[in-house]
């Protein structure tokens, strides 16, 4: 037998031999903030201002706080908006509850920063509908953590869907930061069964997106422990994004309770491509209250600003790509074609697809559902 690496086509070798990189747009954006210095890195950061402070309430950051009239104009170049999606969560006595709130929204905030110098016409965000979460069940009775019926939730979301598609925004992407992605995908498919939209509509679970970018020292990364929650990693990317809100003296160190040998279910970024992800089984681990009352799943003790460094060059260049493939195939005020996305005319859709409150225009509320609905 040979000891020869056989690389796959189409493939992009690294020095790790288990870890490869597809050679398409993705793939090299990827091995190129595998391969980076520090120094690079920081020079990547600069470029989205980050770390920066939260802009929830800064004019023109999101579409709540931009004048209408700016907002009509930015949109007619740029109809992409990011929602980014947390929660309000027990991330230990260190971390504020609005730590996956906060992740997010500033990594949005960050590509918004970097489109509006470098592109003609910046993305759109809009403030975060779900600051209150949906949640897996271990996490209920967590002081702390507040839990929202995943029905409720997803209701919301697809409320807040419907009303950014009337506005001319058909092309949504969720960035996601919080343990309820099975209830995105469904809003994602329920928005779609109900109203049949053309549009582009997407979840992205952003530090799954960049998962190689937490591997840990033993499989050539920088991290000591794999990815969990409020941990070396939550913590770390904390401290770069909002330090002033981590207080590292009360950091500790915490492992969960499992009762069956390891293997069966996956980390928090899915680095070992087990079986089952953490989120699909219970009953095989203890429940957060009983194994971790700390709030803490891992060494948040580790947690270092420059580790992060890594993984949020990765998400922000990414973010931007998809930013720039989605609008030069489908530029502003284009769509999918009508009748290969939906089961609905390209007539029927004609008046609810032009520019809102031009004349001619329909607002989507006066279409008739042809979906499977599940509300009155």
């Amino acid at each position: 037998m040979s000891d020869v690496t056989v690389i796959p086509q189409g493939l992009i070798p690294t020095e790790q031999p288990d870890l490869f990189f597809e050679d398409n747009a993705v793939g090299r954006l990827k091995k190129e903030i595998w391969d980076a210095s520090e120094e690079e890195l920081d020079a990547i950061l600069a470029e989205y201002g980050v770390p920066s402070p939260c802009e929830w309430a800064r004019p023109g950051a999101y579409i709540q706080t931009t004048p209408r009239h700016k907002l009509i104009e930015n949109r007619r170049k740029n109809d992409i908006v990011f929602i980014p999606i947390g929660c309000t969560e027990n991330h230990g006595m260190h971390l504020p509850s609005a730590t996956d709130t906060l992740f997010v929204s500033q990594i949005v905030e960050g590509v918004r920063r970097y489109t509006e110098k470098h592109r003609d016409g910046h993305v759109n965000l809009a403030l975060p509908p779900l600051n209150y979460g949906s949640h897996p069940y271990h996490h209920l009775g967590m002081p702390g953590t507040v839990v929202v019926r995943e029905n409720v939730a997803r209701e919301m979301l697809i409320d807040v869907m419907l009303g950014l598609w009337n506005d001319g925004f058909r092309k949504q992407i969720l960035v996601n930061n919080h343990g309820h992605l099975w209830m995105l995908e469904s809003a994602i498919q329920q928005f779609q069964k109900r109203y049949q939209l053309p549009g582009i509509f997407r979840v992205i679970d952003w530090h799954r997106a960049v998962r190689e970018m937490f591997r840990t020292k033993e499989r050539g990364g920088g991290w000591d422990t794999n990815f969990v929650h409020a941990d070396e990693s939550e913590t770390s990317l904390a401290l770069l994004l909002f330090p002033d809100m981590v207080d590292m003296e009360y950091a500790v160190d915490t492992e969960g309770k499992a009762y069956l040998p390891d293997g069966h279910f996956d980390k928090s970024v899915d680095p070992f491509s087990r079986p089952s992800r953490w989120s699909e089984g219970e009953g095989h681990f203890a429940i957060e209250l009983a194994a971790t009352p700390e709030g803490v799943v891992g060494k948040a003790t580790h947690g270092d600003a420059r580790k992060a460094k890594r993984p949020l060059a990765a998400i922000l260049r990414y973010l931007t790509l998809i930013n720039d493939e989605i609008l030069s195939v489908f530029p502003a005020g284009t769509v999918p074609p009508v009748e290969e996305v939906t089961l609905r005319t390209e007539a029927e859709m004609e008046p609810y697809l032009r520019e809102p409150q031009s004349e001619g225009w329909k607002p989507v509320y006066a279409l008739p559902r042809i979906g499977q609905d599940t509300l009155a």
